[in-house]
């Protein structure tokens, strides 16, 4: 969605018919090459007019407005908001300029990125000015990305907390397989331990006379057919 952007790009000088004294004429002077150079897009100079105003007249209410948009267009977001905060403690008696200053103070929050802050202004602006239409759809807009916002950060954190339950998940089984899973490496072991063992008693045996290698070749295998019974039997009650 596209934001509706700047209102009223330059405040214009009012024509004064009173006698006006040398610094006021010099702040009108620079005032003028200001919005000058702002319609050419020369912003950083019309900044440098505009500045030079308000050395004459630091309340100068154009000089401060026009000095935030120009920032605005320079992309010095924190600065226009304080331009246009300045030209606030100067301008009370116009609410549609109060709101459309209220409004570019939305516009550049937004920019900086702090989505409430923006919100807050442009519902002053909409105080102010309630008729105004794009300054409601500016607030529309943003309302709907802090939604969104909000909606990442809670389906983020839901990601978080169910990555340890899939983490527990995966790490349950293990444990259960591997209670499941020691009769069998028992059972492997064991055959290859006791076959060496047996090797080696029979190379033993076989060493000594005949008699005795057979008895304890018959002693060897009955040991291994008990243990065997015993392993079945325990088997059976694990299961």
């Amino acid at each position: 969605m596209k934001l509706n952007i700047l209102k009223y790009s330059l405040l214009l000088l009012m024509i004064a018919f009173s006698v006006s004294s040398p610094a006021q004429k010099d702040v009108r002077k620079n005032v003028r090459k200001g919005n000058k150079a702002y319609q050419q897009q020369k912003f950083s100079e019309a900044f440098t007019f505009y500045n030079d105003a308000l050395t004459e007249n630091p309340s100068s209410p154009q000089a401060n407005f026009n000095k935030g948009n120009t920032l605005y267009r320079q992309k010095e977001w924190g600065k226009s908001v304080e331009s246009y905060q300045q030209y606030l403690t100067s301008e009370k008696e116009n609410p549609e300029k109060m709101s459309a200053a209220w409004h570019n103070i939305g516009n550049s929050l937004l920019q900086k990125k702090e989505l409430e802050k923006s919100l807050e202004a442009y519902k002053m602006a909409l105080r102010m000015n309630p008729e105004d239409d794009e300054t409601r759809y500016n607030l529309a807009v943003v309302q709907k990305m802090i939604q969104d916002q909000q909606q990442d950060k809670q389906q983020d954190k839901q990601d978080q907390q169910q990555q340890p339950q899939n983490q527990d998940q995966q790490q349950q089984p293990q444990p259960q397989n591997n209670q499941d899973k020691p009769q069998k490496p028992e059972e492997s072991q064991e055959p290859e331990q006791m076959s060496r063992d047996n090797a080696r008693q029979l190379l033993q045996a076989i060493e000594q006379d005949e008699r005795e290698t057979q008895e304890k070749v018959n002693k060897i295998k009955a040991e291994e057919r008990k243990q065997k019974a015993d392993e079945n039997k325990r088997r059976n009650r694990d299961w």
